[in-house]
């Protein structure tokens, strides 16, 4: 299928940013958000900006290491309904969403080469 070069940036962007929420939250299992770690501490950087525009729908009683995995949820409703719809997709069918896609691809690629 043939999709706009525009199309995938959006898609791309999104789910880096829906990652990076993930990331964030999965990180809080092990180090405090004011960690000196620096992964940590580049998760925290990145994502405070996004967590910050979506403070007006995040609920108050969430505790605050759900904070990002909640606002990761926005941005994988947003690529799960509206992306295939501006793709053209017809049917949502499993791994369409182009990020995911090229990644599962990749691996298999590497994975899969006889030595």
């Amino acid at each position: 299928m043939n999709i706009s070069p525009f199309i995938l940036v959006i898609d791309y962007v999104l789910g880096v940013v829906m990652w990076t929420l993930i990331g964030r939250a999965a990180m809080n299992f092990f180090q405090k958000e004011d960690s000196e770690f620096f992964f940590m501490k580049a998760f925290v950087k990145l994502t405070d900006p996004v967590i910050r525009l979506f403070h007006f729908v995040t609920p108050g009683f969430l505790i605050k290491p759900m904070v990002p995995l909640y606002v990761a949820w926005f941005f994988y409703m947003f690529r799960f309904y509206l992306m295939p719809y501006l793709m053209g997709y017809s049917v949502m069918g499993m791994l369409s969403f182009p990020l995911e896609s090229e990644i599962t691809g990749f691996l298999v690629t590497l994975f899969s080469k006889q030595n």
